[in-house]
């Protein structure tokens, strides 16, 4: 491990820490929430580990006022936290519900009293059940209906929020939940997959383009992406820098070339023409979605290894997303990801900071002049509680320690990145592995839902506090 005890970041460098309505909130049946389709997806048997649900979570939509304390005693300058479509409007569309809305306006107030930037992400993959019945993401009037929900929210909140953010992870959204069927809703259908990437897309630009119709063109207006970072598996075989740069255009390119460039890549429109004809991109969509962007969320976990499938017995997958038997990697069936080397977290998925920096400095490269934010980044491993009480976490403390210096370097060679959230601010539920994997900073018992600081969180709050990074102890991780 390189010696950057030194390193020191700037004073207006951003430093937070993230969360999602549905991972977190609870009360799934209060205030007038209506349900959302991870509260179907995750009561449907076989859909989450261990039959889990979002039903209580972390209980912080009683318990907000305490997690503030948290987030204040870390010192942390911005808190990035999503807001449950289906609690402030539950029908997808019409009013909004004032009990639902109070929920998130006592909270940004409370965070602007203290003195900590509102960061707000209008979506995190709980669309409201009534809008899937009505076809989901892969049906255009669900972008419609977004864009309304967009301006609304602006209304109702203003120019408390600091940023808006307007997707989390859309290709999670389009791809897991439509294409392999891994996440909500659980759809198995590859062209619907590409219409849902289409309208996600269209979503944000409505709903961009709204928020600046109320609170003026300056307004913050943001997207979060999860880039994949798409290496070879033999960098001499034409064939798999061929899968590479397949992987590439429907896990990178769907997004990037419509949302910074105004089209999508013809190699994608190419690669699955055998799927669809792509005519649900009306004219006057792609300027709608080409909306100029305060900042681009980027979220960093993980890097991915391709090759071409040679058709011998059962490709891998080793991607890092729950296996089903479809592929969320639509248009690239004859591609498999071969298992990456450790050291490993509780996910599976690899370590590699430098994958952070490569993938910084290509955004540069290819889009001189806009701000990054880290909107997430963090590791889950299997925390135990020591004899003192403590969470001692040195794995995930050295995580966090390469990273954020991996974003360091890349600010060294020319990438202008303005903040780093840690994911997460609390243990919470992860998805189809609901409670089994941990990520947060601060530890939650779910059988009493007390919240405890792991040793990250101390970390992290000197790093906060001093914008420099603090030295850690070297790591083993294999042997750990």
């Amino acid at each position: 491990m390189a010696d950057t005890t030194a390193r020191t970041f700037p004073e207006d460098f951003v430093w937070g820490a993230a969360t999602a309505s549905y991972q977190i909130e609870g009360a799934a049946d209060e205030g007038g929430r209506t349900p959302s389709i991870w509260d179907t997806f995750s009561r449907t048997p076989g859909k989450v580990l261990n039959g889990e649900t979002g039903d209580v979570a972390d209980d912080h939509y009683h318990r907000w006022a305490e997690d503030l304390e948290h987030i204040k005693n870390l010192g942390l300058d911005a808190y990035r936290f999503s807001i449950s479509w289906s609690r402030v409007q539950p029908h997808g569309s019409g009013p909004l519900n004032p009990e639902g809305v109070a929920f998130y306006s006592n909270l940004v107030d409370a965070l602007l009293e203290a003195g900590i930037k509102p960061v707000a992400t209008l979506y995190h993959w709980d669309l409201p059940q009534e809008l899937e019945d009505a076809g989901g993401w892969p049906a255009r009037e669900t972008a419609e209906r977004f864009g309304e929900y967009a301006r609304l929210m602006a209304e109702t909140l203003g120019d408390r929020v600091h940023t808006w953010t307007t997707l989390n992870e859309p290709w999670c959204s389009a791809f897991l939940g439509y294409g392999s069927g891994a996440h909500a809703p659980g759809r198995k259908e590859g062209p619907a997959a590409l219409a849902a990437a289409h309208h996600l897309n269209l979503g944000h630009g409505l709903a961009a383009r709204a928020i600046r119709s109320v609170l003026g063109d300056d307004a913050r207006v943001s997207i979060t992406l999860n880039i994949h970072v798409v290496r070879p598996h033999d960098t001499q075989s034409a064939a798999d820098r061929e899968a590479a740069r397949r992987i590439d255009a429907v896990g990178n390119g769907v997004f990037l070339g419509p949302l910074l460039e105004g089209a999508y890549p013809e190699n994608l429109l190419a690669d699955t023409a055998s799927l669809t004809d792509w005519s649900f991109v009306q004219d006057g969509d792609l300027e709608t979605i080409h909306v100029p962007l305060t900042n681009l969320g980027v979220n960093y976990y993980d890097t991915n290894i391709v090759k071409a499938f040679d058709g011998e017995g059962t490709p891998e997958m080793a991607d890092g997303h729950k296996v089903t038997d479809a592929t969320p990697w639509t248009g690239c069936e004859d591609v498999e990801f071969p298992a990456k080397p450790g050291p490993h977290t509780a996910m599976g998925w690899g370590i590699d900071p430098t994958g952070m920096t490569e993938l910084l400095a290509r955004l540069t490269d290819r889009y001189p002049g806009l701000p990054l934010v880290i909107t997430e980044n963090g590791a889950a491993f299997a925390d135990t509680v020591s004899e003192d009480g403590r969470v001692h976490d040195d794995m995930r403390v050295a995580y966090l320690h390469d990273h954020i210096d991996a974003v360091g370097q890349a600010m060294d060679a020319g990438a202008d990145v303005r903040g780093y959230f840690a994911w997460s601010l609390l243990d919470n539920f992860e998805w189809a592995w609901g409670y089994d994997r941990r990520f947060g900073i601060i530890r939650v018992d779910y059988d009493t839902l007390e919240r405890t600081w792991k040793d990250s969180a101390f970390w992290y709050r000197t790093l906060v506090t001093t914008k420099q990074l603090p030295p850690v102890a070297p790591i083993d991780y294999a042997g750990r």
